[in-house]
């Protein structure tokens, strides 16, 4: 973990438990780690699990990078009822006939899921943080508002089957996906039970990767009532983080002031077809530079020219 005069400075994973908004998990980590400069790339709703990564700091500036990154779930689909918000956190308002339930099988699940993998269009969750001329859409839900969203384009690269498990009211699917940033895992089983004709939601979701960083390197966190108990964990220094998003390359101090003072340099150990790279000066991440006009240009800078004197 980066300490500066300003407090922590990195990344952090969190294994977010379920019960809690994303916005309470960045609440108990600033009081955890004595710093009000926290926030989370990619919402998590209330219901599911798994990793959320935060940034700290500096690290703050690299969350709009792990948001844009391909994610994986792990989730459990409910065939035979719907639920406003798409999943357990409101009841089921729907109810699928029992006699079209109890004659689905399990080839057309299978070539229900596979019209769902690939290239998509996909109506995202109107129970949902999209915005809607500044407003979400969940804040127009709630307030009594009929919230139409429109479609737009996913991928979905990977959607596999796990298991699939049988009761006279429903019909639960265990599943696990690979996809772009913007994927709504809610509107998968939405869509998947309407294209069935039995409807569907989720009763769990997991989230187990974003991008290079994995759950399984993610720490607990602490309960609200220990968060003063607990040691903050180790953060990832933002080198490392950033080299796990981009491509990296390695400057001197000379080319890390060029660039911390604006100047459009030549860097020719950058890969020339990347549109983005990690500069890095003596293990420390001096900031994400993008090509322009034939050479590079910073475009957000974590470190200042204090750092790199003559």
């Amino acid at each position: 973990m980066t300490k500066s005069s300003s407090g922590p400075t990195g990344l952090l994973l969190i294994d977010k438990p379920g019960g809690i908004t994303s916005h309470d998990a960045v609440s108990r980590t600033r009081r955890w780690y004595g710093t009000r400069k926290v926030g989370h790339a990619g919402t998590l709703d209330p219901m599911a699990t798994g990793l959320l990564v935060l940034g700290l700091g500096q690290g703050t500036k690299l969350l709009t990078y792990v948001v844009g990154a391909d994610k994986t779930y792990t989730a459990t689909m409910r065939l035979g009822s719907s639920t406003p918000s798409d999943d357990a956190d409101s009841s089921p308002d729907r109810f699928a006939d029992p006699a079209v339930l109890a004659g689905l099988t399990e080839a057309e699940i299978r070539e229900a899921v596979a019209k769902q993998t690939g290239s998509i269009e996909q109506v995202p969750s109107a129970v949902s943080a999209v915005k809607i001329e500044g407003k979400k859409a969940y804040e127009l839900v709630r307030a009594g508002e009929d919230v139409q969203l429109k479609a737009r384009s996913v991928t979905v690269s990977r959607f596999d089957i796990h298991d699939i498990r049988r009761a006279e009211s429903h019909i639960d699917v265990d599943v696990s996906v690979d996809c772009s940033t913007g994927t709504y895992i809610r509107a998968l089983a939405r869509d998947i039970g309407e294209d069935l004709g039995v409807y569907g939601h989720l009763t769990a979701l997991c989230r187990t990767r974003i991008g290079p960083f994995s759950v399984e390197d993610a720490h607990e966190l602490p309960e609200r009532g220990q968060v003063d108990e607990v040691p903050p964990a180790e953060l990832i220094d933002l080198g490392s983080g950033a080299a796990g998003l981009m491509p990296a390359v390695k400057v001197d101090a000379q080319v890390a002031r060029g660039l911390l003072q604006g100047r459009f340099l030549p860097i020719p150990e950058a890969d020339p077809s990347a549109d983005r790279c990690a500069a890095i000066a003596d293990g420390r991440l001096v900031g994400v530079v993008e090509p322009r006009q034939g050479a590079w240009k910073i475009a957000v800078g974590t470190t200042s020219l204090e750092d790199y004197k003559q």
